[in-house]
């Protein structure tokens, strides 16, 4: 397993729209490994594929609590075909917008479709933790960011911010 560099705001990839995937093979399966393996390593509970480059409808996430045993799980082609009228709002944080933190408000719980690692289809009913990260990144695969939940205010401040640094990192 490998872990893989992130992509960090500005870069445009993030705004990026991902590619369903056409099938599951054993590249796909050793990506999903690199990516767990990246996401742990950051540390992270959700990690995209687009957030190491790679422009596919793909996801993992593990909302285990320190502790816990590990409980890796892998979305491939994710997509929310329910979501309750009730919402939740948390602390959101994301590992392409480092150190910075923001409430987001969205539904409470949700259902989502998805493959897993072996190209089964799937069912999750998701509510709580696991429910704000399914929605976080599946909105990376829309080339969506929590940023774009919280005022327009806050966003520009935070791109502006992300922009300055990334400008001088370039200049050295």
């Amino acid at each position: 397993m490998t872990i893989k560099p992130l992509i960090i705001l500005p870069d445009p990839l993030l705004r990026q729209v991902s590619k369903p995937i056409e099938r599951v093979d054993a590249d796909l399966q050793r990506l999903a490994d690199d990516m767990l393996e990246t996401m742990y390593d950051a540390p992270g509970i959700g990690l995209a594929a687009i957030q190491i480059g790679v422009p596919r409808r793909m996801l993992v996430i593990d909302v285990s609590r320190e502790g816990e045993e590990k409980q890796p799980l892998v979305f491939l082609n994710p997509e929310i075909v329910a979501s309750s009228d009730e919402r939740s709002v948390y602390e959101e944080g994301c590992l392409s917008i480092p150190d910075y933190y923001a409430e987001v408000e969205r539904p409470a719980t949700v259902t989502v479709k998805y493959l897993d690692r072996d190209g089964k289809d799937q069912t999750v009913e998701a509510d709580g933790l696991l429910a704000t990260c399914l929605q976080h990144e599946i909105d990376h695969l829309n080339g969506v960011l929590f940023i774009d939940h919280i005022s327009r205010l806050k966003r520009d401040m935070v791109i502006k911010k992300f922009t300055k640094a990334a400008k001088s990192a370039k200049a050295l």
